[in-house]
């Protein structure tokens, strides 16, 4: 038998064949040690099927010695039946092996049930964080049923925006009850119309009654908020302290229409002789014109209100404004008034036709003035 020659230094070592004494390169016995490998295997595993055998060569390629995948495609029979190989093949080295069509229609199958537990994991996510917020079981409740299609993470901006100025819970759940629209609002939106009200001076609680009395602050467009600080700084002439403690007593003028807005101011001060600080301190502007005109006419009519003079006397005892206005009609007339409802509701009768046949009056006497006008010019 010859002997076995090994060259020094040769980065391709050469093998010498025991029976021609022809040599061969490594890489072209890897059939041949991937068949003795699994004649190996066979042995190990007597009662299980194999289907597929990867194996990893070294081949030198270019002086450099990469990594390849040598893939046997063979049909195999277990130990137990007498099978050997048959059919073994050499494939090739490739990049990557192909799992097995069972397996690949697992993993199809697997997205939809993470996609599932996902879902259930945001449910109970956003009844966590509200929990922590402060909500209880039934404020929950109350804000998944305003809009049941609505995008969860949505609802949470919303409602942690709330909370950060300031607004507990039930004030948060009353807005968004009232007012679903805000529910639909974009998250910048809510951020800069948060800024512009703690501009305004409505922040760190402040908000929680404007939410009460007008939960669409957030949802109208700005300069019909413009507007009616406008008439109240310029028209009004309120310091700026006082409009912010006109917004947040009084949060339903945001509502009104800046010029009667303006007219009602007047009537206050000119008609009745009410103060600036007054009118803040009483709510005046929150209540509507005509009940302020009824009560306060019929009052009038009946000796027991008198419009102070220039230096703010007056000849009578003028009552509290929040006798006038805060107390039911039933509490007017009986401690304020001193009256009945029959003589009352009389009086409001003839209160509303004197209105129209002034408002008629005022319509007639513009046009002639128009006609004159026109005479005039030909």
């Amino acid at each position: 038998m010859p002997k076995r020659h090994m060259a020094k230094g040769r980065k391709n070592r050469s093998v010498a064949c025991a029976c021609r004494g022809r040599q061969y390169s490594s890489c072209c016995l890897a059939p041949w040690r991937a068949q003795t490998l699994a004649v190996s295997v066979l042995d190990w595993h007597h009662a299980f099927p194999l289907t597929l055998i990867g194996l990893a060569k070294w081949t030198p390629v270019l002086g450099e010695q990469k990594r390849k995948t040598v893939v046997l495609s063979c049909k195999l029979t277990t130990a137990s039946q007498g099978g050997r190989l048959k059919g073994l093949s050499f494939v090739g080295p490739k990049n990557c092996v192909q799992e097995p069509t069972c397996r690949t229609h697992l993993v199809q199958k697997l997205p939809e049930k993470v996609d599932l537990e996902q879902g259930s994991l945001g449910l109970e996510m956003v009844i966590s964080s509200l929990h922590d917020m402060g909500f209880t079981d039934a404020h929950i409740n109350e804000l998944l049923s305003i809009q049941p299609d609505a995008n969860h993470r949505q609802l949470l901006d919303i409602i942690s925006e709330f909370i950060l100025l300031g607004v507990n819970p039930e004030p948060v759940c009353v807005a968004l009850k009232r007012c679903p629209q805000l529910l639909k609002l974009p998250k910048a939106q809510m951020k800069k119309r948060s800024s512009y009200l703690r501009k305004l001076g409505l922040g760190e609680g402040k908000l929680q009654k404007v939410l009460y009395g007008c939960p669409e602050i957030f949802t109208m467009h700005r300069r019909v908020i413009d507007g009616v600080v406008q008439v109240l700084k310029e028209k009004c002439l309120f310091p700026v302290q006082q409009v912010t403690e006109i917004l947040y007593r009084c949060p339903n003028v945001l509502r009104e229409c800046p010029s009667e807005l303006e007219y009602k101011f007047q009537y206050a001060y000119f008609r009745m002789g009410i103060k600036h600080l007054d009118i803040v301190k009483t709510e005046f502007l929150q209540y509507s014109i005509s009940k302020i005109k009824q009560r306060h006419i019929f009052l009038e009519r009946l000796g027991r209100y008198q419009t102070p003079d220039k230096k703010g006397q007056t000849q009578i005892a003028n009552p509290f404004l929040k006798d006038i206005l805060r107390v039911s009609e039933a509490e007017f007339l009986a401690r304020t008034a001193c009256s009945t409802a029959e003589e009352f509701e009389v009086f409001k009768k003839l209160l509303t036709r004197e209105e129209q046949e002034e408002s008629e009056s005022g319509t007639s006497d513009e046009e002639e003035e128009g006609e004159e006008e026109d005479t005039e010019l030909l």
